[in-house]
């Protein structure tokens, strides 16, 4: 799983799924804190790439004097550093050497990588942010996968959800709860805007960390029942046990359906908002 932190200084570990010595990660300069990146988060790294074969270097970030940037566990980059990095921890600087099948296969990257190379990248990870998930990219909707979902199906407006919800403030559990409501009405139970916003991306079996800015979450009122404090930004673990889609346009009439549903969240969450800005 993204965030496991398999070996230690001086001692090189397998840290392919199957353990069949694909990638080994060597801990040169151990890093900080309790978790890595988790898959969907840009990772910002420099690395410096070498020829197992001998030795010589065929790139480097640190040359360039620019980190490098990708996000991970969405094949941007070679399958060892999906793999690699997302062992590592903040301030970590690791050695993966990476077989072939692992890195560019029976083709290489000429003309600096032969084919069926042996690659060493040398990698150290500054930092990481997840996924921002708000309509104008502001970073107040941020998503960070820690169990990635089935399929490609992803819920639709009015959709009943099935989901476990957990929700932090400054690290303290405010609110932990099995719930089933349809998308679009959460504001009936206690769910925020950006959580409902964010849970319309979820496939089902997803497991994701969700940050939202007081904006997102409770704003300038906090939420009192829970014992959200006036202007608190928030996290949430959310899991989506199931969903069952709502019946599209072509199976029932629009205008019926959007009397019904879709004014209703957009009147009650915009009066929220306007209540948590005045508030803010």
């Amino acid at each position: 799983m993204a965030g496991d932190q398999p070996g230690s200084a001086g001692m090189a570990v397998d840290v392919t799924p199957d353990k069949d010595g694909g990638v080994m990660k060597e801990v040169v300069r151990p890093g900080e804190g309790e978790r890595g990146p988790l898959a969907g988060d840009k990772v910002f790294v420099h690395y410096v790439g070498t020829l197992l074969e001998d030795g010589s270097q065929f790139d480097s970030s640190r040359d360039r004097g620019e980190q490098f940037s990708f996000t991970l566990g969405k094949s941007e980059v070679i399958k060892a550093w999906d793999l690699g990095v997302a062992t590592m921890r903040k301030g970590e600087v690791a050695k993966l050497t990476c077989r072939s099948d692992y890195a560019y296969g029976e083709q290489g990257s000429p003309p600096k990588i032969p084919a069926q190379a042996t690659l060493v990248f040398e990698v150290e990870l500054f930092e990481w942010c997840g996924e921002d998930l708000s309509q104008t990219k502001d970073g107040g909707i941020v998503r960070s996968n820690v169990t990635l979902g089935e399929g490609f199906q992803t819920p639709n407006d009015g959709a009943l959800l099935d989901v476990h919800v957990i929700g932090r403030v400054n690290g303290t559990v405010f609110d932990e709860r099995d719930l089933k409501f349809p998308l679009g009405e959460g504001c009936e139970h206690n769910i925020p805007e950006g959580l409902e916003t964010a849970l319309e991306k979820f496939k089902k079996g997803e497991k994701s960390i969700i940050k939202l800015s007081p904006e997102y979450a409770f704003g300038g009122e906090g939420n009192p029942s829970l014992g959200v404090p006036p202007g608190a930004s928030g996290e949430y673990e959310a899991e989506l046990n199931s969903f069952e889609k709502a019946k599209e346009p072509w199976e029932m009439t629009r205008r019926r359906r959007g009397s019904k549903a879709r004014p209703a969240r957009t009147r009650a969450h915009s009066s929220s908002r306007q209540r948590n800005t005045a508030g803010l």
